[in-house]
C-alpha cells in the first residue's frame, strides 16, 4: 500500500514508495525523477562512518537541478542551499532515509564518502572530477537507510585525469591561481574584483571551463553566473559595484 503527495511548487503527485519495494534502482529512479542524480552508494566500512546500513550521495549534475530550481525560485534572491532542504528532506522521508547535507554543522564527510563510492578523485584544480560527470557535478545530501539495501558496487574506473597529458587547467587561469602547490583563492578573488575578470564573472572559471572531460554536462550561462555570484558574495565581492 502506498501513501501519496502533491509537490507543492509545481502540483505533481508523488506517491511514497513502500519500503519493502525498496530497491537501489528504484530509489534512484526517484531522485532522478526530481532532477537530482544519483552520485554512489556506500555500505559503513573502515574509516567510512555514518548512523546507518546505506547511504547514497545525491547531488547535481549538468544543468537539470538548476533549471528546477530557477522555474521555483528567484535565483537572485533565493537560497539553493535552502530550497535543496525544502526539496530533498521530505523525499527522504518518502524514500524512508534521513537527508543530511554538505551545509549541516558539523559538516559531514562529503568528499570521504565520494572517494569510498567510488564517486571522483582530487583533480588538479583541488575539486573533485568524476569519471563520468568530470567537474560539473555537486553534492547535495546524503540520505542514510537504516536497513541494508543491495547497493551496486563501487568502481569508479580511471580518474578523467590519469590520460589527461597537457592538462589544460592548470595553464588557463589569467592569474595562476592554480598550480601544483594548491589554489590561491586571494588571487582568484581579487581578479574576480577587477575590470579585467570581467570573462570569469560572465562565463565561469576558466580553469574549470578548459577541464576536457564530462563536457556533455557543462552548466548553463545562467547556472555558470549563478554559482559566480554567489563565490564572489561569500568572499566579500559585490559584483554589482565592479566598474
Amino acid at each position: 500500500m502506498t501513501s501519496s503527495w502533491i509537490a507543492p511548487c509545481c502540483n505533481r503527485v508523488i506517491h511514497a514508495l513502500p519500503e519493502t519495494h525498496r530497491s537501489a534502482a528504484a530509489i534512484e529512479a526517484r531522485i532522478r525523477a526530481e532532477s537530482f542524480e544519483v552520485l554512489g552508494w556506500l555500505e559503513p566500512a573502515a574509516g567510512i562512518e555514518f548512523s546507518g546500513r546505506s547511504l547514497v550521495l545525491v547531488g547535481n549534475a549538468g544543468p537539470a537541478m538548476f533549471e528546477r530550481f530557477a522555474s521555483e525560485r528567484d535565483p537572485v534572491l533565493d537560497l539553493m542551499d535552502r530550497w535543496t532542504r525544502d526539496v530533498l528532506t521530505p523525499l527522504a522521508d518518502r524514500l524512508g532515509a534521513r537527508a543530511q547535507f554538505p551545509f549541516d554543522t558539523p559538516h559531514p564527510p562529503f568528499l570521504t564518502w565520494a572517494r569510498a563510492a567510488g564517486a571522483g578523485t582530487t583533480s588538479p584544480l583541488g575539486m573533485n572530477i568524476h569519471p563520468e560527470f568530470g567537474l560539473w557535478h555537486a553534492y547535495r545530501a546524503a540520505f542514510i537507510f537504516d536497513d541494508a539495501i543491495a547497493i551496486p558496487p563501487a568502481d569508479a574506473g580511471p580518474s578523467p585525469c590519469d590520460n589527461c597529458a597537457d592538462k589544460p587547467c592548470l595553464t588557463t587561469c589569467p592569474v595562476n591561481a592554480f598550480s601544483p602547490d594548491g589554489y590561491d583563492v586571494a588571487a582568484c578573488a581579487a581578479h574576480l574584483s577587477s575590470a579585467d575578470g570581467e570573462p570569469c564573472r560572465t562565463h565561469g572559471c576558466m580553469a574549470r571551463n578548459a577541464c576536457p572531460a564530462g563536457l556533455e554536462y557543462l552548466y548553463s550561462p545562467e547556472q555558470t553566473r549563478f554559482h559566480m555570484v554567489a563565490f564572489m558574495k561569500a568572499r566579500g565581492v559585490d559584483p554589482e559595484t565592479i566598474g
